[in-house]
């Protein structure tokens, strides 16, 4: 076989096996009730290894207030969700992430232009000024940390998929926001674990089972919503990559 058309077919499997996405726009921001008051926003990006991801994020309402935890993957969707919010006629009031990767934080510099109040941990803040991005305005120091008080509640468990993951509880709806710490029932492994603490992950998942074990609704940082149960299945699978990883 001649040289000229091996490579012309090796050319052509390798277009049949390109990611759909990779010349085409990404889906759209999505935005899905989950409850009278509770909103999911799902932002996706092409991820080298990972193809296609989505990421969640929730906008939370409060009279004529709204509240997002997790900004989506970009500025472009960023300032697409703050529109929506203030098409419903909600003003939006405070803007909370709970870890320094762009699937959390991508909207932060966009939100300060804009003067909306950005709020993220001290740990967060210091890792995201030490790669040059830009800083929550506010920061909390402490393990516990109400956005608004007995409405929506920030922990920190311990590290995990980032040494600087907390999570979100809403206690009106009794509805966990576990973030990238946390792994939806479709997922058969860690994901992205090149910033994670893999010694550490189990014994905060853990911590959560203990704290919220009445959790109705837990949000994972991508894929779909479940139940308590996905606290479970994410402490076994970092059980088991702690374990691979000794």
């Amino acid at each position: 076989m001649r040289p000229i058309f091996v490579a012309l077919l090796l050319t052509l499997a390798l277009m049949s096996h390109a990611p759909v996405w990779a010349s085409e726009e990404l889906p759209p921001l999505k935005i899905q009730q989950l409850t009278d008051s509770v909103y999911l926003h799902i932002s996706h990006k092409i991820v080298d290894g990972f193809g296609l991801v989505d990421s969640n994020g929730l906008v939370v309402l409060m009279g004529s207030e709204a509240y997002i935890v997790d900004t989506p993957w970009s500025t472009q969707d960023t300032e697409t969700l703050l529109q929506w919010i203030n098409a419903q006629g909600f003003t939006l009031k405070g803007v909370v992430s709970t870890h320094f990767h762009e699937d959390r934080t991508a909207g932060i510099e966009y939100l300060n232009a804009n003067a909306i109040p950005t709020y993220a941990s001290a740990r967060t803040n210091k890792i995201l000024q030490r790669q040059g991005r830009s800083l929550a305005a506010n920061t909390f120091n402490k393990d516990k940390f109400s956005l608004v008080k007995a409405h929506i509640e920030v922990f920190y468990p311990g590290a995990g998929h980032a040494q600087d993951n907390v999570v979100v509880w809403l206690p009106e709806q009794k509805l966990l926001f576990g973030g990238c710490l946390i792994r939806a029932n479709a997922a058969t492994s860690l994901g992205n674990t090149s910033d994670a603490v893999l010694s550490a992950w189990s014994a905060s998942v853990e911590e959560l089972q203990s704290r919220y074990a009445d959790a109705k609704l837990v949000v994972p940082g991508h894929g779909d919503v479940g139940d308590v149960s996905l606290l479970e299945h994410t402490r076994v699978l970092a059980t088991v990559g702690r374990a691979v990883n000794k």
